[in-house]
């Protein structure tokens, strides 16, 4: 069995691990010349960290990482407390796999790293995928015709495959917009800030936390607005820029934005929901799949998980069974991911209520869980194991 992947992010190297792990030969191709360090804080909660020990990268990843004891929601005002849920070993010991907040780059290090490098082909642009009805084709840039049995398109929020699968369609605008930056510890170690935060306001909401074993602070602010912005990784805010959208916030939300150096400022966009992923011998993981509003924190488990299950039921297949394989990946795969397509862009608007009465019942209301509960309301998807789980079904 031959797979081509196109697409070496996060999801793109899972799938490459998870194919491989089912003893599926892979190509993975990847556009850019080299790997390099983009992006910066993400989080895994348990249920990505579970498959990521299935691949045999947890132990690299973790070693990384920092593990927050508890995550705390705040008034963007004054910074009072609305209320706290564990992390940490309580949650470990709950759900069998650790909390991690992470490095985005040190993330696609390890993965990159288990990934064996005659197996990649960097600095490769696909320009088609074409298939009958015993292979799929991968045309390069260069003229170059790659064959095999299946192609994973883990092309990221911008899928050209998408596109060539099932027609004109663009990333959509969510209407929010972010600042990100990484503050080194010593710059900040003198506010007090609690090792996992999100501080919620009218149309805004900032978030922190610790990566690279708490040697960095990755802070995410994020406004709402109508005008349309660049979905970027790279673009750089205007000078100052962030202290005026967070005026008036409260003064530890202010020294770490006014401390912050080099700020970038990205369009978060998403992907409309589809019926279907796949197309005979070819599908879509990920983000090009199922791009969504990063206010659950699950984009990127979401993209592990689609390559545990694509592994999954891949394994054993013959050349034969792959589109029926696929079909599948998608039905055990699609509903959860959209599920919290929706579930994310809820959280959102829970998170910029104004001021007032809708806010203040918000706050009751998460005041009242945490108090029953001893974890977030999302943790109830951690607890599933995307492989044995649904294998049983």
């Amino acid at each position: 069995m031959r797979a081509v992947v196109v697409g070496a992010g996060i999801g793109g190297l899972a799938a490459a691990l998870s194919l491989r792990r089912a003893g599926v030969e892979v190509t993975l191709v990847e556009q850019t010349a080299r790997f390099t360090e983009v992006g910066a804080g993400i989080q895994l909660a348990p249920n990505a960290t579970r498959e990521l020990r299935r691949l045999d990268v947890l132990d690299a990843v973790a070693a990384q990482a920092a593990r927050p004891a508890h995550v705390s929601f705040h008034t963007w005002s004054d910074g009072s407390e609305i209320c706290r849920y564990a992390l940490g070993r309580e949650a470990e010991e709950e759900f069998g796999a650790p909390y991690l907040v992470v490095h985005r780059a040190d993330l696609h290090s390890a993965l990159a790293a288990a990934v064996p490098s005659e197996s990649v082909r960097l600095n490769t642009t696909v320009v088609a995928i074409g298939q009958d009805d015993d292979h799929a084709q991968v045309m390069t840039a260069t003229g170059e015709r790659l064959t095999a049995d299946l192609v994973v398109a883990a092309d990221g929020i911008r899928s050209a495959a998408r596109q060539w699968l099932f027609g004109e369609d663009e990333a959509a605008f969510s209407g929010t917009v972010a600042y990100r930056a990484l503050l080194p510890s010593h710059e900040v170690k003198d506010l007090g800030l609690p090792p996992l935060a999100a501080w919620l306001g009218p149309d805004r909401h900032f978030v922190h936390y610790w990566v690279r074993r708490g040697e960095l602070l990755n802070v995410v602010a994020v406004f709402s607005t109508r005008e349309l912005a660049q979905e970027s990784w790279t673009a750089r805010a205007e000078p100052g820029e962030q202290l005026h959208e967070f005026a008036d916030w409260d003064p530890r939300v202010l020294s770490v934005l006014e401390r912050a150096g080099q700020v970038f400022r990205y369009g978060i966009h998403t992907r409309t929901p589809l019926e279907r992923w796949n197309l005979g011998r070819v599908t879509l993981l990920g983000d090009s799949a199922h791009a969504m509003v990063p206010f659950q924190a699950q984009g990127a488990a979401q993209a592990i998980l689609d390559a545990a299950v694509l592994g999954d039921v891949l394994t054993g297949a013959t050349p034969t069974d792959v589109p029926d394989a696929l079909d599948r990946y998608v039905r055990r795969r699609l509903a959860g991911a959209t599920s919290m397509q929706a579930r994310s862009a809820r959280a959102g608007s829970e998170f910029h209520l104004p001021d007032g009465p809708e806010a203040e019942a918000r706050n009751a209301r998460m005041a009242a869980h945490a108090t029953e509960h001893r974890f977030l309301p999302q943790a109830a998807v951690w607890r599933a194991n995307a492989v044995d789980d649904q294998r049983k079904r």
